[in-house]
């Protein structure tokens, strides 16, 4: 396959952790207007360096709903194409909407059927991406670079990069033998976690223009 089709498929493949930090924005926002939360992760812990560990934007409610959307969305894709195997994938001209559980039979994540593995795997992607978006919070507040009103951080990077390097991370030491741990799609990674930056600061524009997010950042 050309290498844009390989970066097409890996962000297909990949989509519930993409979107997991939208879905986390969802919950952390929506939930608390029915009365219950928000539920910080640091639970207001100040650090040493006068800092909160996470904040306010990291919540568990946050986390947990946005990691079980992420397995909802997982089971609507693999719903939408049909089961191959990894020959066919990367076969010259193959179509980069692939199933998400094409070589995963064996795998751990592979409990219930297909409708339970999509589930567990998208949760999984969903909980990665959302544990890297924390590590990121963490240490950009380590620095002062935390956000501050309508003012974006100082560290844009810290905002974009680490969710997007442990997904695919993850993805490539703990979802083999399934498609998405293929070593084809490494160099596909590598170049979406380069263009992350735009594709993350494009869809914050697009939620805070719908009214999704409070700041568009």
């Amino acid at each position: 396959m050309e290498f844009l089709a390989l970066c097409l498929l890996t962000l297909w493949l990949y989509l519930p952790g993409f979107l997991a930090n939208t879905f986390a924005m969802m919950w952390g926002k929506w939930l608390p207007k029915t009365g219950y939360g928000p539920w910080p992760i640091d639970g207001g812990r100040v650090m040493a360096d006068g800092n909160r560990m996470l904040g306010d934007g990291k919540t568990w409610n946050g986390l947990i709903g946005g990691s079980l959307t992420s397995g909802l969305l997982c089971v609507i894709v693999a719903s939408t194409v049909s089961t191959g195997d990894m020959s066919t994938v990367f076969d010259e001209g193959a179509t980069v909407f692939a199933h998400p559980l094409t070589g995963a039979e064996n795998a751990w994540f592979y409990v219930g059927g297909t409708t339970g593995a999509a589930f567990i795997l998208g949760t999984f992607l969903g909980f990665a991406c959302l544990v890297g978006d924390s590590t990121g919070s963490f240490f950009k507040r380590r620095r002062g670079l935390k956000r501050e009103g309508d003012i974006s951080s100082k560290a844009p990077l810290l905002d974009t990069l680490p969710f997007a390097i442990m997904v695919f991370l993850w993805g490539q030491l703990f979802l083999g033998p399934s498609v998405l741990a293929a070593e084809e799609l490494r160099a596909p990674m590598v170049a979406l976690v380069v263009i992350t930056p735009v594709l993350h600061r494009s869809f914050n524009l697009i939620g805070y223009k719908i009214g999704w997010k409070d700041v568009p950042y």
